[in-house]
């Protein structure tokens, strides 16, 4: 996973890079966990589709507000601060899931679990913005981003059996250690490049190999004068709501479609998300590949997604298949190109913005992204209650991205750094 360009100068920035990995798999081990547990969930608490619909909702809608602040904090706080404060509060709130009983309890746990772990992408990028070289930072997105695939893919084979076997409320209760055994580990590692005693000359020279940027703070609003906070702000709204769904609707597509129990859900959601966790990583490196080639920046991204949105569109035909792994792998290429997509897209950025502004731009297009996760979350909810079909959000799902990344070739064309 290390690129060649840091064998002759040091390899410390990687370290880093493990460290905002194992962060955003406890991110997602903490929000799969609901929706793993959806199907017994349901029926133990006798919710309506409506009710889950709601539930959902709320995490999005604090995930929306968190991000909004999350990205102003982290640029004022910084990363070591930031980040242990975001996953501090995410900690609290997944182990508060298992004090509640009522839909109500569940919404309010959500709320706050949304808004803790609202910081973790935000203070990541800004991380890969601190400690890598332009050329490298998809690359190093597409590695951390991939402990979301992990996560996905832990939480299935490990939830159903805490759950069975010592209930549902340790499920929820059991994420609060590796938090605790992250965020310690964050403290006593983390110091910005600068300052690290560890990291030699010769990285951070290269760490520092781009022209010099200025310093001085940018208030978020003002950030929304750019085409290009529009073009990733818009690119989030449309595709974000896709990993949404896959998250918290997919163990209960597959239990209602395919009749897989809680156990039986283990080997396709693993199966989705190792193809996703293959998608990460190789379309961040499509894109390097790509800038190493010669081509420009501009072309390398936005090739990269183009592959990425295509991969997507097969989903249109899932509805119609019988056989249950023949869905998977039609789910799975799409989840595939959707974190493929998302390694290159997070990098947008940090491709046109300064670092002082990235965790605030990412925190802006991520709001997009959760206010797009609450109105799917809400419509696939009535959708479900009404009529049963998933038909509809898939034909989303396959026409989402291409209509995204036209918006981005129409409002950021070039992808040229914005003048601030």
């Amino acid at each position: 996973m290390v690129s060649s360009s840091a064998t002759p100068t040091g390899r410390y920035r990687w370290r880093i890079c493990g460290l905002l990995l194992a962060a955003t798999t406890i991110n997602y081990i903490d929000r799969q966990v609901l929706g793993v547990l959806a199907p017994e969930l349901q029926k133990t608490f006798a919710w309506s589709e409506i009710q889950y619909g709601y539930i959902v909702t709320c995490f999005q809608a604090a995930y929306a507000i968190g991000l909004v602040s999350a990205g102003a904090v982290i640029d004022r706080l910084g990363t070591r601060l930031g980040y242990a404060l975001a996953i501090a509060v995410w900690s609290l709130a997944a182990m508060s899931h298992a004090l509640v009983g009522s839909v109500a309890g569940f919404a309010m746990a959500r709320f706050a679990l949304g808004l803790g772990e609202a910081g973790n992408f935000p203070a990541a990028l800004k991380t890969v913005a601190e400690w890598f070289p332009r050329r490298e930072r998809a690359f190093a997105t597409g590695i951390f981003n991939s402990g979301s695939n992990i996560g996905a893919i832990v939480a299935p084979l490990t939830v159903p059996i805490i759950a069975i076997t010592w209930g549902w409320q340790a499920a929820f209760l059991a994420t609060g250690v590796l938090s605790a055994i992250w965020l310690v580990t964050w403290l006593a590692t983390y110091r910005p490049p600068e300052q690290h005693p560890k990291l030699g000359a010769a990285e951070l020279a290269l760490i520092r190999s781009d022209p010099p940027e200025p310093t001085e703070k940018v208030p978020w609003s003002q950030l929304l004068r750019y085409r290009q906070t529009w073009a990733f702000l818009l690119g989030k709204f449309m595709t974000d709501p896709i990993w949404w769904f896959f998250l918290f609707w997919l163990p209960k597509y597959l239990h209602s479609e395919y009749g897989l129990s809680l156990l039986g859900l283990g080997a396709p959601l693993v199966a989705i998300y190792v193809l996703a966790d293959i998608g990460s990583i190789a379309g961040g490196w499509a894109a390097g590949r790509f800038i190493k080639m010669g081509w420009t920046v501009n072309r390398a991204r936005k090739t990269a997604m183009l592959i990425c949105a295509l991969c997507v569109v097969p989903i249109v035909f899932v509805s119609h298949v019988q056989n249950v792994w023949v869905a998977v792998l039609l789910i799975g290429l799409a989840t595939a190109g959707h974190q493929g997509w998302s390694a290159n897209i997070f990098t947008l950025p940090s491709d046109m913005f300064p670092r002082r502004t990235v965790a605030s731009v990412v925190g802006i297009g991520g709001f997009g992204g959760a206010v797009g996760g609450m109105l799917i979350a809400t419509f696939t909810g009535f959708l479900l209650e009404t009529t049963g079909s998933y038909v509809p959000v898939f034909l989303m799902a396959a026409t989402a991205y291409l209509l995204a990344l036209g918006l981005i070739q129409l409002l950021a064309p070039k992808l040229e750094p914005a003048q601030m």
